[in-house]
């Protein structure tokens, strides 16, 4: 029989899922704000000036929030090199690219298989227990995922005439769950407060893009206020606001259960389109709606934990 939550545990738990709702409303508008952003600034001189921005107050946040030994901290260099080439490099760098090609919604949603594509890997490298219930979830997210890479018509499917954006999309799902699985095989292992660990992957993706960017006769400033207005939202919000609830959020939640959040990304940014009234397709629509099947029944397992540790 469950037993009452003491009040304490209970506003924890609320404060946790507000939480996690800012952070993915956050990441939501790193996709509207970002298709915008890429009209008139490259995707690498993004990814450059969102980090750029966002550095310093992350690292004056880590230093005041966590304290860190930073000595202590680098000599996990190569940990940290690794997350940060995957997850704030080439993720981002990745999905900015995607959208100079498609749409925020058609992004989202094939974004929305990294948490099954995730679960799927995991079972693979981490041997993390994959169940029967779960592997049919994902297989459904990919199914959706398919319906909206092929924008609903089967002739495109099997000629593999996929969107361009939709595939460099797919090579930002593997980015990111390569970085959710390199991080999650440091665990335990390697310790590295949250937001230090961001301060330092900020770090080292500005020292790696700031000289292919110089090569390459960038950064690209942005020369209008809408464009410099959209690199300060990403560099705020997406980039230190969202990070900070995320980890305010897992001091009182489970991962696993934080996790099934990530999916609302997609959910926000589809209520963001239809609001602006932009358009949308019945393809979009209904490959959403069998991705997001998909990821609800990937996180059946997930969801029971989470409230069995809670009874």
């Amino acid at each position: 029989m469950p037993h009452t939550l003491p009040s304490r545990h209970r506003h924890g738990r609320l404060v946790a899922v507000l939480a996690l709702l800012g952070a993915t409303v956050c990441w939501a508008g790193n996709y509207l704000v970002g298709a915008a952003a890429v009209q008139s600034i490259t995707p690498l001189d993004l990814v450059l000036l969102r980090w750029l921005v966002a550095l310093p107050l992350l690292v004056l946040l880590a230093q005041r929030l966590e304290r860190p030994a930073w000595r202590e901290v680098l000599s996990q260099w190569r940990w940290l090199v690794a997350l940060s080439l995957t997850g704030l490099l080439g993720y981002p760098l990745l999905v900015y690219v995607a959208l100079e090609h498609t749409t925020a919604l058609s992004a989202s949603l094939v974004n929305a298989t990294n948490p099954a594509l995730i679960v799927l890997v995991a079972a693979l490298t981490l041997r993390e227990r994959l169940r029967p219930l779960t592997l049919l979830g994902v297989i459904i997210a990919m199914a959706g995922a398919l319906v909206v890479l092929s924008r609903g018509d089967l002739g495109v499917l099997a000629g593999a005439r996929f969107g361009a954006g939709e595939l460099v999309m797919l090579g930002a799902v593997v980015a990111w769950t390569a970085y959710t699985i390199i991080g999650r095989a440091g665990q335990g292992r390697l310790r590295v407060p949250p937001v230090t660990a961001v301060a330092v992957q900020a770090a080292i993706t500005v020292v790696v893009v700031a000289p292919v960017s110089l090569a390459t006769g960038g950064p690209s400033l942005p020369m209008t206020p809408q464009a410099a207005g959209a690199v300060l939202f990403i560099a705020v919000f997406p980039s230190v606001l969202a990070y900070l609830l995320w980890s305010r959020a897992l001091s009182d939640l489970p991962a696993g259960s934080a996790g099934v959040f990530l999916n609302l990304i997609t959910v926000f940014v589809a209520a963001f389109t239809l609001l602006a009234g932009q358009p949308y397709s019945l393809a979009q629509l209904v490959g959403g709606l069998i991705v997001i099947v998909g990821v609800i029944v990937t996180n059946v397992p997930v969801l029971r934990r989470g409230r069995a540790s809670v009874s």
